[in-house]
């Protein structure tokens, strides 16, 4: 097989990454029995933390980063996995401990390859995305800890971002009243579009703290995690619902046990890097009754040349909704 294009991190100087686009081929790629021709990738929050090598999320360089991709496959000595087989790949360390979907393809193990349900195409897959998958799992695990419509409001936190606005689609689309907290008012008429019904400012959640305060949610996403995360603990309505799974807001969690045993509130983690059989689960029911109807709304189309830009966007929490990049742009390379 010729060359192909990929964005490739390389050691820098201060221990930062250094991303550019190269030549490679398929023997420079991560091994695996499966070589897919990747037509999108996304591009997430975790993605720019790897890129600016915060947190350490990629240690050893070089890696061609990308969480998620999907495509179809070019060749495989996987017998449940045929040439042409349309395919999602995420988790399972790609991106980050195997090179990932930043590239025109990427050779992964059969195990880790999921067939494209039917009802959606790869262009929605790619919309979807890890943040589609974690936000269909949060409502999954909602639901099955007692979260109902006829329970009350559900508040998703960190609105604009791309789980949070797949979530919100997600939601109202299941008779769920959504309210939503940014602080961005120039988002207003995106978050109504998507479904929220109430748009709270970020401002909501502050004044003194008390271990309990007024139960308002019967249901939370929560992709920003400590402060934000803590208020919800102490605003949830008896037997309330938290999913949480971001920390761009803290990582340190500052609560007391009154709302869990007073209020009997149920605080979720969610963790997209699921076991394969829930993962077909969640990916079946994201191509049905979970499907997001608003896939064009919330998504964009960058190229690879256009990530470095991408991922300060993110950093600088400048992104509305989801990044994807398409592997059939042209790409320039230096």
């Amino acid at each position: 097989m010729s060359e192909f294009t990929a964005f490739r991190l390389y050691p820098g100087e201060s221990n930062k990454p250094q991303g550019r686009l190269v030549r490679l081929t398929p023997e420079d790629l991560s091994p695996g029995n499966v070589l897919v021709r990747t037509a999108f990738a996304s591009v997430n929050y975790k993605d720019a933390l790897a890129a600016h090598g915060i947190n350490r999320i990629i240690r050893t360089l070089p890696r061609i980063g990308g969480i998620d991709l999907v495509g179809h496959v070019a060749a495989s000595a996987d017998p449940r996995l045929r040439e042409g087989d349309a395919v999602i790949v995420q988790g399972s360390g790609v991106g980050v401990d195997h090179d990932g979907g930043y590239a025109d393809y990427a050779r992964v193990p059969g195990d880790w390859v999921l067939p494209l349900p039917a009802g959606l195409d790869l262009r929605e897959a790619a919309f979807i995305g890890v943040a589609g998958y974690t936000a269909a799992l949060s409502i999954d695990l909602m639901a099955l800890n007692g979260l109902a419509p006829e329970r009350g409001k559900v508040v998703v936190n960190g609105a604009t971002g791309g789980v949070a606005s797949l979530a919100i689609d997600m939601l109202a689309a299941q008779g769920y009243e959504v309210s939503a907290i940014t602080g961005k008012p120039a988002a207003h008429d995106y978050l109504k579009a998507l479904g929220a019904r109430e748009i709270l400012g970020r401002e909501v959640a502050g004044g003194e703290a008390r271990p309990l305060e007024a139960a308002r949610w019967a249901g939370a996403v929560d992709s920003v995690g400590g402060e934000a995360l803590a208020w919800l603990t102490r605003t949830m309505q008896p037997e309330g619902v938290i999913a949480a799974f971001g920390n761009v807001g803290g990582a340190v969690l500052e609560t007391t046990v009154l709302p869990f045993i007073l209020r009997g509130v149920r605080l979720i983690g969610v963790n997209a890097n699921s076991p394969m059989p829930l993962r077909r689960r969640i990916w079946d029911r994201l191509a049905s009754d979970l499907k997001p109807r608003h896939l064009e709304t919330v998504g964009r189309t960058i190229g690879l040349a256009d990530l470095p830009e991408a991922f300060q966007r993110l950093l600088d929490a400048r992104v509305q909704g989801r990044l994807i990049v398409d592997l059939a742009l042209r790409h320039n390379l230096p």
